[in-house]
């Protein structure tokens, strides 16, 4: 019989499984496997077949399958380990993560401080908060890999363990669905895949002599076998920084290669740069201490082993031929480790169906929509890091306090397009929007963390205003088919936004100046704050693809910046609340300002018509006393008795 796909998305994950697969398989099976990976529409003996297929049981399988086990959905995770997290269980090679885990804010909003929590994943269970795991600041990546089984477990999310998925390829019909064949031969069908690998291929560049070099993955963690030797780090990010801050300590000292700039997180605001908690080896470089950074083209260079040690040659270098007595890298090294990250693995996908990648710096990812379905292959759909060529270097999609949020935007978009839930959302009068708006710019982690990318959007009816939270700003032209939410008119967008020349490698983010505390100027505002696009109707992707370098949506009818604040806090009545206010009262043609009842009173007797928030609250019998009429009722009270 052949095998009828429904509109389901399958999920492969690399963690351990719930459900044991099965390793006996009929003959028939790999009789057929050739013409199916043709692409010829095949019937196999023993399917195992979900809507939903995620690859990868690390934190976005597991928090795309939460969601999608919320909503009832038909789903399996395929790991191919033997528990969740087996990315954890190696990396980070030195076992310290960098991702913060701030357990005290001075607040108990929870929402609010999942802004500083940047392990855990979403879920309403309460006890599965990284707070509750470590009392580190920069925990232990073995207590993670318990928390994210322990995830697993009590949420019974559904993984099979031990899959290592070994070939990925569509039916014959290209709009159907996929098929999964792991190391026993086994296949699992589904209609729509979820690939949430992550990025975990080391990045090994052919030169001469590579032989000789011990990767990153590799390395030992004895110290003894790096005391008294001198040693060469390829590479510029923090697995390379990692790696010379553990061993520094016992060497004689410690050189790194790279072929550009050393870009620093706390001058970029990009996480993914070199963080503070890595960087010891510039301090020992600029203050003399025998090590240093240094910058040329690795694929240029050649290592040459000499007995027990390896030095290290550079070919084309037509600047310095036959001046090499003072060749920087002239001292032999005993030790040379090649710590250059990581690229996606697209090597288990058919060759009918292989993902694109990115361009440039982006090619290590996938190339996606940003709806995060594959550029070229329809259905297939990505989560986690492996999204992150839609905002590298420019916000934490690439990370688990970034990626959490983009996963479950990824979620709303598949319950609109395949089973026509729309988007979450809340209808509001217009006269609520602004305490809508302070509370979400207060409070909100998903706007916080995926600052540029995700953003509220507001839509303007006639009864009053729809507010949808944390959608993928790029699809506001597709708004109402992405969301399943019509806009046909006013629509006011709220991201969170650095200043466009704040950042940058080079820039000194600490000099005098750099902070904006006048309304007037909030435009330039540098650090992190609230902005408002109102849009008299929505964009056209040609807006979209027309608009102004280093904007992140199209000019919109108006703009509003909130002026940016130390404490991060927008709740000041003049500076903050009142500029706020005068912007939704131009956009929506009223006056938005509350009144006392006693006041709202007034203007009806004397005028033809009362503000808005007369209408929506006083006139339905709702809205507040003034405080002297509730203190002159409490007197009255209190003298009658």
């Amino acid at each position: 019989m052949d095998i009828t796909l429904s509109r389901y998305v399958l999920i492969i994950t690399c963690s351990a499984g719930l459900v044991a697969l099965s390793l006996g398989q009929s003959s028939m099976m790999g009789q057929k496997r050739h013409s199916a990976e043709s692409g010829d529409h095949t019937e196999f003996s023993s399917g195992k077949y979900h809507d939903y297929i995620i690859v990868g049981a690390g934190p976005s399988g597991l928090q795309l399958g939460y969601f999608l086990q919320r909503a009832g959905r038909d789903y399996l995770i395929l790991e191919k380990g033997d528990s969740a997290g087996t990315f954890y269980k190696t990396y980070p090679r030195h076992r310290k993560l960098i991702s913060i885990n701030k357990r005290y804010t001075g607040k108990t909003n929870k929402e609010y401080n999942m802004r500083h929590d940047w392990n855990s994943l979403l879920s309403d269970d309460e006890t599965l908060r990284m707070t509750q795991y470590s009392e580190e600041f920069f925990p232990s990546a073995d207590i993670y890999v318990q928390y994210l089984n322990d995830f697993a477990r009590k949420l019974r999310l559904k993984i099979q363990h031990g899959v290592n998925v070994q070939r990925i390829w569509k039916t014959g019909n290209k709009k159907e669905g996929f098929y999964i064949r792991d190391q026993h031969g086994n296949v699992f069908t589904c209609r729509y895949l979820v690939v949430a690998t992550g990025i975990w291929v080391p990045n090994e560049p052919d030169f001469v002599g590579k032989e000789h070099v011990t990767g990153y993955e590799n390395m030992t963690l004895n110290l003894n076998f790096y005391r008294g030797k001198t040693v060469l780090i390829l590479g510029k990010g923090n697995s390379a920084f990692e790696t010379a801050d553990y061993i520094q300590p016992v060497t004689n000292f410690v050189h790194l290669f790279s072929r550009s700039r050393v870009k620093l997180a706390w001058e970029t605001h990009y996480v993914g740069d070199l963080r503070a908690i890595n960087n010891g080896l510039i301090d020992t470089y600029q203050l003399k201490a025998l090590d240093g950074v240094l910058y040329t083209d690795i694929n240029n260079m050649q290592v040459i082993k000499h007995g027990d040690r390896f030095s290290v040659r550079l070919v084309n270098d037509t600047e310095h031929r036959g001046l090499h007595d003072n060749f920087a890298a002239r001292s032999p090294y005993d030790v040379i480790i090649r710590a250059l990250g990581f690229h996606f693995d697209a090597s288990i996908f058919h060759r009918s169906i292989i993902p694109k990648l990115g361009e440039g710096e982006k090619k290590k990812y996938p190339a996606i929509k940003p709806n995060y379905e594959s550029m070229n292959v329809e259905g297939l759909f990505f989560a986690g890091t492996n999204t992150h060529s839609l905002d590298f270097r420019k916000s934490a999609g690439g990370f688990i306090h970034g990626f959490r949020y983009t996963t479950r935007a990824l979620h709303h978009l598949l319950e609109w397009r395949n089973h026509k839930i729309p988007w979450p959302s809340t209808a509001l009068r217009t006269t609520q929007v602004m305490n809508t708006l302070l509370k979400r710019m207060n409070e909100a982690s998903g706007l916080y963390q995926m600052y540029s990318v995700l953003g509220d959007i507001i839509i303007v009816n006639d009864t009053g205003a729809v507010y949808l939270e944390e959608v993928p700003v790029q699809l506001l032209p597709q708004l109402e088919t992405a969301t399943g939410h019509l806009a046909p008119n006013k629509v006011i967008v709220m991201v969170m936004e650095f200043g466009k020349n704040f950042s940058g490698p080079g820039t000194d983010p600490l000099r005098r100046g750099t902070a904006t505390t006048v309304p007037k100027n909030a435009h330039l505002a540098g650090f992190l704050h609230p902005v408002l696009y109102y849009y008299s109707h929505l964009p056209t992707d040609d807006d979209m693809l027309r608009r102004p370098s280093k904007w992140i949506l199209p000019r919109p009818t108006r703009l509003h910046h909130v002026i940016e604040d130390f404490l991060f806090d927008f709740s000041s009545p003049v500076s903050h609340v009142l500029h706020l206010r005068r912007f939704l009262d131009t956009v929506f043609g009223y006056d938005t300002r509350n009144y006392f009842a006693g006041s709202c009173f007034k203007m009806a007797m004397t005028h033809t018509s009362v503000p808005k928030t007369c209408q929506d609250q006083y006139l339905r019998g709702e809205g507040l006393t003034h405080a002297s009429h509730c203190e002159a009722s409490a007197v009255t009270q209190s003298t009658t008795k």
